[in-house]
């Protein structure tokens, strides 16, 4: 009964699944010439133009159906004891999987079609040419593709290999890369307040790729009655997320022009429509109770139809980029910065994050949550540690969105400043907060009969052998001070500091090293087995060196890191990168002492504190065992007495 169920579910997503390859076939072959017109690219010949978009949207559908399917596992899933997952959410493995392999071929033909695109010339015909390589080359989107290929590639690889609950977390952070890669490198990246675009972008294709796969993971292994609703709130949360980060996109992209003066902009209206006739219907739904999930295959034909729309929405120019002349500061910044640094400017210049920044405000929310819960139900919570927390996230929302990230991005000093900060000050701020801790204490347990819950998905994490990895004391060291030279002394900072994606992916990098190497050494919250505090000790300054060797390496120089970057945004008020770089050596040199400091008082107040509770442990057993003395000698004295009498 449920296969025949099924049957029409599958056929209805099949036929709108081709009737949207159709439309943008057609699209490709009579509209996309004008595209090409309005850019002044050559065009490339009718196949070419209808590859891709259609590829476009085959690789866009299959990234969603990876994205949200692995998401779909790690939220619905019943693990057994070994880690396995149960045989209702397999069907949804066996469709990632297979959504992988399919993702991984798509990309592989995508760069040649992206790069003869961006030539003018046929795909066919440059593949079989010495010019494809070149082509590639000179293309940001066919480079793109590359990336996605290969993270989809082993996505399919991993999910073939490994049945296992921890593969699909994991899986998780190729899957968001490939889904990120060409959106960042599209439209958002592109000309003035690119900035706000990309990190607009990032949520953006996260939450829809989310919604997306959950509405075809429902199709083929729909949820079990106790775990609908939960699957039912997901993606509810991740429609209102795109729902609201999509509009600023169409906002930011259509520029002055009104939406419904553009193809481009009817496009995105259309599709925003279709998002929120599908949140709308889950929103009703969840205010009903209403768990039956039998608009699913209608939600899905029309998230379908939205994607469509946002692929050939993202092979053609956004209007901002046709209607606007372009400086080298839209291009390399997407604002300008017209004055130097000062107090002023770096406290007044907000460019807010829409990424980081926002998901620090969240951060900060959930903590809060947790402590007033531990409250009501009467449990204490040291004030330090939420106070450590929330200034952590605070910093984190200024060090992002105030005018340190806005010069950073434009200076190595002040972006050396950004790095120490990200890496040093607000992990530790971070760790001494003890999140884990806390959210073990608020969040309920799921018990036997009820399926696992957050509480249960934050404990097979933090003792899973990829955490063990990871935070292992040795591992996290090597990352902390590897990744400074890795990063700095190679080609990587050349291309990061061009992007305004680079920044977001140094700052997440540079936040999560730093967490992990403090989690060992001054770490509240449970996990692997942690060095003595002597050891702790040794493995904090053993790290002091590499920081100031970095430091003078810097300022000693004479090639400068992100040269071209540097020179191609000409500061005007900048004498010069040289002596910028050199100060920003001297700024990673003398700033990694105050962290320390911060470090060492905080573990030998733990050191102190661990002693006293020893001390504490063994008076009440002397106490007791004192007690006991006594105890056995009064008896010994009753039974000789007795002995006595007779």
């Amino acid at each position: 009964m449920q296969s025949s169920q099924k049957r029409p579910r599958a056929n209805s997503a099949a036929a709108a699944i081709v009737a949207a390859l159709a439309g943008l076939a057609a699209y490709g072959l009579t509209g996309r010439a004008g595209v090409y017109a309005a850019t002044g690219d050559s065009y490339p010949g009718a196949l070419t133009a209808a590859a891709l978009p259609v590829g476009q949207f085959i690789a866009t559908l299959c990234g969603a159906a990876c994205l949200g399917g692995l998401l779909y596992v790690v939220t619905t899933a019943r693990p057994d004891t070994t880690g396995v997952i149960d045989e209702g959410t397999f069907r949804v493995h066996v469709l990632v999987e297979r959504a992988a392999a399919l993702w991984a071929v798509t990309a592989l033909l995508m760069i040649a079609v992206s790069a003869a695109s961006a030539a003018g010339a046929d795909a066919l015909r440059l593949m079989l040419s010495g010019a494809v390589i070149p082509a590639v080359a000179a293309s940001e989107t066919s480079r793109a593709w590359i990336v996605v290929a290969a993270a989809a590639a082993l996505v399919a690889i991993a999910a073939r290999l490994s049945v296992k609950w921890i593969t699909h977390v994991v899986l998780l952070v190729p899957a968001v890369v490939a889904v990120v890669s060409v959106a960042v490198n599209g439209n958002a990246g592109q000309g003035p307040d690119h900035d706000y675009a990309t990190s607009t972008a990032i949520v953006f294709v996260v939450a829809l790729a989310a919604l997306v796969g959950f509405k075809l993971a429902a199709l083929v292994g729909p949820p079990a009655p106790e775990l609908a609703r939960r699957v039912l709130l997901l993606e509810t949360l991740t429609g209102a997320v795109a729902l609201g980060y999509g509009a600023i996109l169409l906002v930011l992209l259509a520029g002055s022009a009104l939406p419904t003066d553009t193809g481009y902009g009817r496009a995105g209206l259309g599709a925003g429509v279709l998002l929120l006739a599908v949140w709308l219907g889950d929103a009703i739904t969840v205010w009903r109770r209403d768990l039956t999930r039998a608009k699913d295959m209608i939600d899905a034909v029309a998230l379908i139809g939205m994607m469509a729309l946002v692929a050939a929405m993202a092979t053609q120019p956004a209007p901002r980029l046709l209607a606007h002349r372009f400086t080298a500061w839209d291009v390399f910044l997407g604002y300008e910065l017209p004055e130097p640094p000062s107090v002023l400017t770096l406290l007044t210049a907000w460019r807010f994050d829409t990424f980081i920044g926002v998901g620090a405000i969240v951060l900060a929310g959930l903590y809060l949550a947790g402590y007033l819960r531990l409250r009501r139900r009467g449990d204490s919570w040291p004030a330090g540690r939420l106070v450590a927390w929330l200034a952590g996230c605070a910093l984190l929302v200024f060090t992002t969105g105030s005018g340190v990230r806005a010069y950073g991005s434009a200076m190595f000093s002040v972006h050396m400043a950004e790095h120490m900060i990200l890496n040093m000050f607000i992990p530790v701020l971070l760790v001494l907060g003890g999140p884990v801790t806390l959210a073990l204490r608020a969040l309920p347990a799921a018990g036997d009969s009820r399926p696992p819950g957050p509480r249960e998905w934050l404990l097979w994490l933090v003792h899973s052998k990829v955490t063990a990895f990871l935070a292992n004391p040795m591992i996290a060291f090597i990352l902390f001070v590897a990744s400074l030279y890795v990063v700095y002394f190679t080609p990587i900072f050349n291309t990061l500091a061009r992007y305004h994606w680079g920044h977001e992916l140094m700052s997440l990098h540079f936040l999560l090293v730093g967490y992990l190497f403090y989690w060992g050494i001054i770490g509240i919250d449970p996990g692997p087995r942690k060095l003595p505090f002597l050891g702790r000790l040794g493995l904090l300054f053993a790290a002091m060196p590499f920081h100031a060797f970095f430091g003078i390496a810097t300022m000693t120089m004479t090639s400068v890191m992100g040269g071209p970057f540097y020179r191609n945004v000409g500061l005007p008020w900048l004498a010069s990168i040289e002596d910028d770089q050199h100060l920003g050596g001297a700024i990673a040199w003398g700033s990694s002492e105050l962290p320390v400091i911060i470090v060492v008082v905080a573990l030998v107040a733990q050191w102190a504190r661990q002693d006293r509770r020893a001390a504490s442990r063994s008076d009440r057993h002397a106490d007791s065992s004192y007690a006991d003395d006594e105890l056995d000698a009064y008896n010994a004295m009753l039974r000789e007495l007795s002995r006595d009498r007779r």
